[in-house]
């Protein structure tokens, strides 16, 4: 019962202060004010980083290549076959699509010739075209986007993707930065590995 008296003597500092109810309208306002832009910038936040469908653009198709403007890169000491990119085909368009005209010359002179993207976002490639004997183009029958694999068949486009064109955390700029990393023999930041 002494302990009752004590407590029910000594009130509590806050209850001697006398309560407006405009004060705690302030207080609360205060409190609403400052959480509501975070709640605002959160929701605009996950609008603004929200996966969006991916739009391919329309490719256009280059002209043919010229002898003068191909890039030899290298592909693997395994293949006897030659590998070319055509300089002047190079676009790094806003889609993050790296398009370009692949020239694959054989031991005994033989070419084949495509126009290809590479998504660099999913490690996918499309051929858009292949090349004809009359130097005129012929739309490719089988235009998906597939998965690039390490395999020895298609080991040019998995070396284009990882030491040429979408090397790990870096993105081609643009056209110049694709020829500049051809000519190199791999985009600077492979070399230095």
């Amino acid at each position: 019962q002494g302990m009752n008296a004590l407590t029910a003597a000594a009130p509590h500092p806050a209850a001697s202060r006398p309560q407006s109810s405009s004060g705690t309208i302030s207080g609360w306002l205060l409190a609403v004010a400052i959480a509501l832009p975070s709640v605002c910038w959160s929701a605009s936040s996950d609008r603004d980083f929200a996966e969006k469908p991916w739009i391919e653009i329309q490719a256009q198709l280059p002209p043919f290549p010229q002898t003068e403007n191909l890039i030899p890169f290298f592909v693997s000491a395994a293949s006897d076959n030659k590998f070319l990119i055509d300089g002047e085909s190079l676009v790094v368009a806003a889609d993050g699509v790296v398009r370009f005209t692949l020239v694959i010359v054989s031991p005994s002179g033989a070419q084949t010739i495509s126009y290809e993207g590479i998504r660099c976002a999913t490690g996918e490639r499309r051929i858009y075209a292949l090349g004809r004997s009359d130097k005129t183009w012929s739309k490719a029958r089988n235009d998906e986007w597939t998965r690039i694999k390490e395999s020895s068949l298609n080991r040019h486009h998995a070396e284009l993707y990882s030491q040429y064109f979408c090397t790990v955390g870096v993105n081609i700029r643009d056209a110049d930065d694709a020829r500049r990393a051809l000519r190199q023999g791999g985009h600077e930041l492979t070399r230095q590995h």
